[in-house]
C-alpha cells in the first residue's frame, strides 16, 4: 500500500494544506485542501472517501474536487464517488455543504439513480472493503462526531488518529493490531494547552499521556509516530515540546519513541 501525505496541517499558510491523504490511487482520508495538489487525472482516479469528521479543515476540497472531475467521470461511465462517513457527519454535509445553497447536491446530479457522489454510512468497529484496501474505523473523541482510521498493508496498520483528545478506546483497539505507523494529531502546544482541551484537539502534554497508553509489550518503539494537524505557527514549538517530553530520564539516554514530524508530500509504502 502507498500512502501519500497531501495535507497534513492544523490551518492554511504558504506550504501548508490540510488534512488528506491518498492510498494508493483511488481511496481518499479526508479532503481537506491538499487534494487542490493532484492532478485532474488523479483526482478523477478516486472513487472512495472516507470522512473522519465533518470539519472544514477535513472535507473543504470535497465539493471542489467532485465538481472538478464530474465531466470526465460521467462521460467514462465511472460511477459515483463513495463518500463514506459517519450518519451524523453526511447529514451536516447534506445540511450545511451539498444543499444546492453552498453547493449543488451532487448525490442527485445528473440525477437520483446515477449520482455522481453517493454517501455510505459508516460506524466505529466496521471494516469498509474500498478498492483494494481493507479500513478499519476507529474511535475518535471530538467536538462533532468523528473517528480515526487503520488500514491494513503487508507491513502492518497505517494508523490515522483523527482528531482526537485522550481516548483510551482508541488506544484498547490499537494496541490489538499489528501497527506499522502511527499518524496522531496534536493541534496546539501546551502554551494553549486549554485552548485544546475546549477544542478538543492534543496538546504535547496530553500526547504523553496517550502514548503511555501504548502496550507496553509491543515496545515504544515499535512503530514510528508521526505528528500531524499542528497549527503552522505553532509547529516549531510544539515539536520542541514533544522531544522534552519524550527525552530520555538521564543525559543521552535515547527517546522513549520514535516521534517524527510529518511533511506534506511525503510517500510512504507499506
Amino acid at each position: 500500500m502507498r500512502v501519500r501525505v497531501l495535507g497534513c496541517s492544523g490551518a492554511i499558510a504558504r506550504g501548508c494544506r490540510t488534512t488528506s491523504f491518498l492510498l494508493d490511487d483511488d481511496v481518499l482520508i479526508d479532503a481537506g485542501t491538499g487534494v487542490g495538489d493532484l492532478s485532474l487525472d488523479e483526482m478523477a482516479s478516486i472513487n472512495h472517501v472516507l470522512l473522519t469528521h465533518s470539519h472544514l479543515d477535513h472535507v473543504a476540497a470535497l465539493p471542489l474536487m467532485l465538481d472538478a472531475v464530474a465531466a470526465r467521470r460521467l462521460a467514462q461511465g465511472a460511477g459515483p464517488v463513495q463518500v463514506h462517513a459517519l450518519h451524523a457527519t453526511i447529514a451536516a454535509l447534506q445540511a450545511h455543504i451539498f444543499n444546492n445553497l453552498i453547493w449543488p447536491d451532487f448525490s442527485t446530479i445528473p440525477n437520483a439513480s446515477t449520482p455522481l457522489m453517493r454517501f455510505v454510512p459508516m460506524a466505529v468497529g466496521e471494516v469498509l472493503r474500498v478498492g483494494r484496501q481493507a479500513v478499519e474505523v476507529l474511535p475518535a473523541v471530538h467536538t462533532v462526531p468523528a473517528v480515526g482510521f487503520a488500514a491494513a498493508s503487508p507491513s502492518g496498520y497505517w494508523v490515522f488518529s483523527g482528531d482526537t483528545e485522550r481516548n483510551p478506546a482508541f488506544w484498547e483497539r490499537v494496541n490489538q493490531l499489528p501497527v506499522a505507523m502511527l499518524i496522531i494529531e496534536t493541534a496546539f502546544s501546551d502554551r494553549e494547552k486549554d485552548l485544546a482541551r475546549r477544542s478538543l484537539h492534543l496538546s504535547p502534554a496530553t500526547l504523553a499521556q496517550e502514548l503511555a497508553q501504548v502496550k507496553p509489550t509491543q515496545g515504544a518503539d515499535a512503530y514510528p509516530i508521526y505528528i500531524t494537524h499542528t497549527k503552522p505557527a505553532e509547529t516549531s514549538t510544539i515539536m520542541v515540546e514533544i522531544s522534552h517530553f519524550d527525552a530520555g530520564a538521564e543525559p543521552g539516554e535515547s527517546a522513549r519513541h520514535d516521534i517524527r514530524w510529518l511533511d506534506v508530500g511525503a510517500e510512504f509504502v507499506l
